[in-house]
C-alpha cells in the first residue's frame, strides 16, 4: 500500500450506508454533496489500484533483471519496461497525493454534467466558416453515438453554408468529462473546393467548452442586464423573421455580451441567451480562481479549454495530430464523421 487510504475506505463505507437512506435522498442538497464526495473517493481508489498494478509490473521486471536469465531480448525488454513503469509510477504517486490533499477543498476535483460549446470561424475566410461547420457536424455525430441531447442556442451561417459562429448545449450524460478536451484552436490543412489551383490552405476555428451552471449557482440581478431585441437575420443579411425575436443581453458588471436568434420565439431566445450568459460568467469566475489558487495546474488548464492551437486536421496526408500529447491518427474522414472516441480516450489517459 502506497498511501494510508484505510480511513478513506471507512468513510466510503459510511457514505454508502448514508446514501441509501430515504431521508438523505429526499434532502437533495446534502445528497448532492455526499455523492460528489463518493466520486472523489472512488477516483482515489481507482488510481491507487492502478499504482499497485504498476508496482507489481515493476517487481516482475526487476526479478527478470536480477535472475540468471540469458535471453538477451527478454532482458532488453525488461529494462525498457522498467524505465517506463518507474516514470509512470512516480507521476501517478504525485497525482494520488494531490487528490488526497485536495479532497476537502470546496471546489470539486471532478467537474461533470452538461456543457455549452461555442465554435467560431477563425482565420481563413469562407474556408474557416466551412471548417467550423465540419467541427459542428463532428460533435453532432459524436453526441448521437453517446446518446446526448443537442440544443442549438445561437448560430450565424454564411451564404455557402459555413458557420461564422454556433453555440449549442450538450446534455443527458456526463458530457463534460468527454468534451472538456476540445477547447482551443483547431487548424485544418486542405484544398478548398473553391481553390482552382489545387493549393493547400490553412484555416482555423476556435472551440470553447463551458460547463453549464446548475440552476441557482450563478446569481444574476435583472437590474444589471441591458436587453435589446432585433430582427433575426440569415446569410447575406436578409431578414428571416419580420418580428423582433432575436435578443442581445449585456451583463453590465462584466461587460459580457451574448445573443440568440435561433428560435422564432423571443422568450425562447431569451432563455437560450441567459444559458449562454450564465456559462460565460461561470467560466470567467473559474478562470480567476484558477489563476489565483491553481498555478501548478496552469499548463493543464491552458491545454483543456483556452484558445491555444490544440489540433491539426491534415486532409492531404490523412492525419489528425493532437499537439498536447504529440499523437497522430489516420482515417480523418471517419473521425470527422463523429468517431471521436479513439482521440478522446487517448486524451483522457494522458491529460487526466
Amino acid at each position: 500500500m502506497n498511501f494510508d487510504i484505510e480511513p478513506l475506505k471507512k468513510e466510503y463505507e459510511k457514505i454508502l450506508q448514508e446514501i441509501s437512506n430515504p431521508d438523505v435522498i429526499s434532502d437533495w442538497e446534502h445528497f448532492e454533496i455526499i455523492s460528489k464526495r463518493k466520486k472523489r473517493l472512488e477516483i482515489i481508489f481507482e488510481k491507487n489500484e492502478e499504482l499497485n498494478r504498476l508496482e507489481r509490473q515493476e517487481k516482475e521486471n526487476t526479478n527478470i533483471l536480477s535472475s540468471e536469465e540469458e535471453d538477451t531480448e527478454l532482458i532488453q525488454l525488461a529494462e525498457s519496461e522498467l524505465a517506463i513503469v518507474s516514470a509512470e509510477k512516480e507521476k501517478l504517486r504525485k497525482h494520488i497525493k494531490s487528490l488526497i490533499e485536495n479532497i476537502d477543498k470546496e471546489e470539486p476535483i471532478i467537474k461533470e454534467g452538461p456543457v455549452i460549446v461555442e465554435i467560431r470561424a477563425g482565420t481563413g475566410g469562407e474556408e474557416a466558416a466551412l471548417f467550423a461547420e465540419n467541427l459542428f457536424r463532428m460533435y453532432s455525430r459524436y453526441a448521437q453515438t453517446k446518446g446526448w441531447e443537442l440544443n442549438i442556442l445561437n448560430s450565424n451561417r454564411t451564404e455557402l453554408g459555413g458557420l461564422k459562429e454556433i453555440i449549442f448545449e450538450l446534455k443527458n450524460g456526463d458530457v463534460y468529462s468527454f468534451m472538456k478536451y476540445e477547447g482551443g484552436v483547431h487548424r485544418v490543412q486542405r484544398i478548398p473546393e473553391t481553390e482552382k489551383g489545387g493549393r493547400i490552405h490553412t484555416s482555423t476555428a476556435s472551440v470553447i467548452v463551458m460547463l453549464k451552471p446548475k440552476k441557482g449557482k450563478i446569481k444574476i440581478v435583472p437590474a444589471e442586464l441591458k436587453i435589446d431585441t432585433y430582427k433575426a437575420s440569415g446569410p447575406g443579411g436578409q431578414n428571416v423573421n419580420k418580428r423582433e425575436s432575436a435578443i442581445r443581453i449585456t451583463h453590465l458588471p462584466t461587460n459580457t455580451v451574448v445573443t440568440s436568434q435561433t428560435e422564432r420565439n423571443l422568450a425562447q431566445n431569451k432563455e437560450n441567451a441567459m444559458a449562454i450568459l450564465e456559462a460565460k460568467i461561470l467560466e470567467s469566475i473559474e478562470k480567476e480562481q484558477e489563476e489565483k489558487t491553481k498555478k501548478e495546474r496552469k499548463e493543464q488548464v491552458s491545454s483543456s479549454n483556452r484558445p491555444e492551437k490544440i489540433r491539426t486536421y491534415n486532409f492531404p496526408q490523412d492525419r489528425i495530430t493532437d499537439h498536447r500529447i504529440s499523437k497522430n491518427w489516420s482515417n480523418i474522414e471517419k473521425i470527422m464523421d463523429g468517431n471521436l472516441d479513439p482521440v478522446i480516450e487517448e486524451l483522457q489517459k494522458k491529460l487526466n
